[in-house]
């Protein structure tokens, strides 16, 4: 009995550049919202260098630790078409931004609240040239530390480990959260079956 092989996986970018990121994906919090943070870093490569073409998704919930249930992240006009962009009253827990030619992302969301057993954290999606399949990790911030010690998925990873999913205070509610893709420093990247 002959068989087919199967056809070779083909890289996820950078493809994706021209549809997939819109105005304001990294806008994900009202603005003026006293919980808002912002969080940003680079995609890097095996070699600690840039990627200038991948994409960031982010996904979180309110700091109540409940997921929002409302639409609208990108809002298309009706009649033309044409781009909405987001209301900027609702939180809808989801953005998308592309890296800039540094390798650089940033988005605005709200405090992630803490969901059962997990410290509060932040879901990430990577899609990248070279990709065969979209990576996800998890972005947790530096507080609450006593949450982070008992969160299930931190407290079964080495600590050296553990650390390339905690993100970095800096001043005025902003964190940096740096993606190293392979290599040194490897950021943890989960597989869901």
């Amino acid at each position: 009995m002959n068989t087919l092989k199967p056809t070779p996986s083909h890289t996820v970018g950078p493809f994706y550049g021209y549809a997939l990121p819109f105005p304001g994906g990294g806008d994900i919090a009202p603005a003026g919202h006293p919980d808002t943070v912002t969080v940003h870093g680079r995609v890097l490569d095996g070699e600690g260098t840039p990627v200038p073409d991948a994409l960031v998704e982010v996904w979180g919930p309110g700091p109540d630790g409940e997921l929002p249930r409302t639409g609208g992240s990108m809002r298309r006009d009706p009649v033309t078409g044409g781009f909405l962009g987001r209301n900027g009253i609702d939180f809808t827990g989801f953005g998308r931004v592309p890296t800039d030619a540094d390798g650089h992302w940033a988005v605005r969301t709200l405090r992630p609240g803490r969901r059962g057993t997990s410290a509060p954290y932040l879901s990430l999606c990577v899609f990248a040239r070279g990709l065969t399949h979209h990576l996800f990790t998890r972005l947790y911030l530096p507080e609450p530390a006593d949450a982070r010690a008992v969160d299930p998925l931190l407290a079964s990873l080495a600590p050296a480990r553990a650390a390339t999913l905690v993100a970095h205070a800096e001043p005025y509610r902003t964190y940096r959260f740096d993606i190293r893709l392979q290599g040194e420093g490897e950021t943890v990247f989960l597989e869901f079956a």
